[in-house]
């Protein structure tokens, strides 16, 4: 008797418009977007002839360095921070014997996915407040904890994939030579994870360099960040300057990613745990 073929979803009718209709009105915007970066006139809608002129503008403003390297700072202590955290919560879920109430600690380590945004943002932006008043301080350390605690859960899933495809028989065979956890942890483990380690601290540092709700609500004044700078531009005066900055931030974010993918996908083998 003749087996009956699956259903396939790319031979049913109309699906390869609805897949191309689907794909223009997510990266047809995008691509006007970075059309227009090089536009030589004043009008985002507008081509007045190829230039380099609002580039070269983002460049030399003087406000555009400050939030860049502002944003640069905040997430990269925002991607160390978490990624610890994150390698140390995904060891403890997963080198760990099952105990009660470890679904609870799986997604209150996700909670950040699960609850909107802004969500989070106000209640960061009420506690954040109580310590502002106590203490005076008003310095970036409170956007850096609240990138760091927004972006844990990014870096934790990768690091805890990587954890749970990893073969327990090297490690098996090094404690059973009496090495100490932490011994097999640098030796064995750590060699291992470590594509998971810089595709987590990746995927964070991209979360928290393109940050806005967070930031808006967390920020005092004179703190801006990059896109928090270009949501202030847009409500003001919009031009091709803003086309210019999110390109950039599209290269970075896009390049990350590709980093992250082929990362999450890297192989180690035996011979590089010796």
């Amino acid at each position: 008797m003749a087996r009956g073929k699956g259903f396939n979803i790319r031979k049913q009718p109309g699906f390869a418009t609805l897949a191309v209709s689907c794909f223009a009105m997510l990266y047809l915007p995008i691509l006007l977007l970075v059309i227009y970066s090089f536009n030589a006139g004043n009008s985002i809608a507008i081509w007045e002839g190829f230039s380099w002129r609002w580039y070269q503008s983002a460049w030399a403003n003087e406000q555009v360095q400050e939030a860049t390297v502002r944003s640069l700072i905040i997430a990269l202590w925002a991607s160390l921070i978490a990624t610890t955290c994150a390698v140390l919560a995904a060891l403890a879920t997963t080198r760990s014997r099952k105990f009660k109430g470890q679904g609870a600690v799986f997604a209150m380590i996700n909670q950040p996915l699960m609850v909107p945004e802004i969500v989070t943002a106000v209640a960061l932006l009420i506690f954040f407040a109580m310590i502002k008043v106590a203490t005076g301080y008003s310095g970036l350390l409170y956007l850096i904890i609240a990138h760091s605690a927004f972006c844990i859960p990014f870096a934790y899933l990768p690091i805890r994939a990587r954890l749970q495809g990893m073969d327990l028989s090297l490690e098996q065979a090094a404690a059973d030579l009496y090495a100490t956890p932490f011994q097999v942890f640098r030796r064995v483990t750590l060699p291992q994870l470590w594509p998971g380690i810089l595709a987590g601290a990746m995927l964070a540092f991209v979360i928290s360099l393109d940050d806005v709700v967070i930031t808006e609500f967390v920020k005092s004044a004179g703190q801006d960040t990059l896109p928090t700078y270009m949501l202030g531009q847009l409500r003001r005066v919009i031009t091709p300057e803003i086309n210019a900055i999110s390109t950039v931030l599209i290269g970075v974010s896009v390049t990350m990613v590709i980093m992250f993918t082929l990362l999450s996908k890297m192989k180690t083998g035996p011979n590089n745990n010796t």
